[in-house]
């Protein structure tokens, strides 16, 4: 019998960015510890992602000592932005939630702006411990998660994945397939399971580290885009509707919060604590 195991981790400095594929990464209450810390926002204040801006797929963020990041992008020099002081906030809109933020120095703007020619401001999550709660609905009370969708992780496996490429395969966009695990964005990559075995868990522990299963991640219109080239396509949404619509939502994956602190690492074995019932 296969023994489920971490693949790969995944960190993401800035919302939207390329992800980086760390060895390791130290778990934090509302999330791993330097991901999603930092985010682009639009005139309005409203977070910029790859649904409006799919160019954000090519531009990447390295993360530095004390939290600042090193920003980079096609035709741009890199630019190194510190943490700024939190000295005044600005009001930022996550999907509608109401999130107070710090903004970048006045270079990060004209950086951001000018690779995307569009108006954004770099802003910096100060205190992801209070800023931000995860969806009453599925949260439990003190939770919170820096600007990522809406939870802290989320949690994909390769089977999973090969399961839903064979599916695409079989329809008429084949030719869009297979695609890879990028386009979904995880947090944490398994390996080792059944095609979504992941469905049915409740708790898991990474490791040593436990988490709670928070509820099934609804994808977007990103998973559409090649995180190579920027292209967008059908897949994997015309796919998902076909045969993993649930509710309102076409799923993949599974949103994690943490329950206990600690490091997660490549290699970790992944042990199902508690499963789903009433399904």
């Amino acid at each position: 019998m296969d023994i489920a195991e971490v693949q790969s981790i995944h960190l993401y400095p800035v919302k939207a960015f390329r992800g980086l594929a760390p060895a390791s990464a130290v778990v934090e209450p509302w999330g791993l510890a330097g991901d999603r810390r930092w985010t682009l926002v639009d005139a309005e204040g409203k977070v910029v992602t790859q649904r409006e801006q799919p160019r954000l797929a090519l531009a990447a963020a390295e993360p530095l000592a004390g939290g600042g990041v090193r920003l980079s992008a096609p035709g741009r020099a890199p630019l190194t932005v510190e943490v700024p002081q939190p000295v005044a906030t600005v009001p930022v809109s996550v999907f509608g939630t109401k999130v107070e933020a710090v903004p970048a120095a006045p270079e990060a703007h004209a950086w951001s702006s000018a690779y995307l020619d569009a108006d954004v401001t770099l802003v910096h999550l100060d205190d992801p411990a209070t800023r931000r709660p995860i969806d009453p609905d599925y949260a439990l009370p003190g939770e919170t998660v820096g600007f990522a969708d809406g939870y802290p992780l989320l949690v994909t496996t390769t089977a999973s994945l090969a399961a839903l490429n064979s599916l695409i395969a079989e329809g008429s966009d084949a030719h869009e397939g297979p695609l890879p695990m990028n386009r979904f964005r995880p947090s944490v990559v398994v390996t080792g399971t059944e095609a979504w075995a992941e469905d049915d868990w409740a708790r898991i522990a990474i490791g040593e580290v436990v988490f709670r299963v928070a509820r099934t991640c609804g994808r977007c219109v990103v998973t559409t885009t090649d995180q190579d080239t920027t292209e967008r396509g059908r897949e994997p949404l015309r796919t998902l509707a076909r045969h993993r619509r649930f509710g309102g939502s076409l799923v993949f994956g599974q949103y994690l919060v943490p329950v206990s602190g600690g490091t997660v690492r490549t290699g970790d074995p992944v042990r199902v604590l508690e499963r789903r019932t009433g399904r």
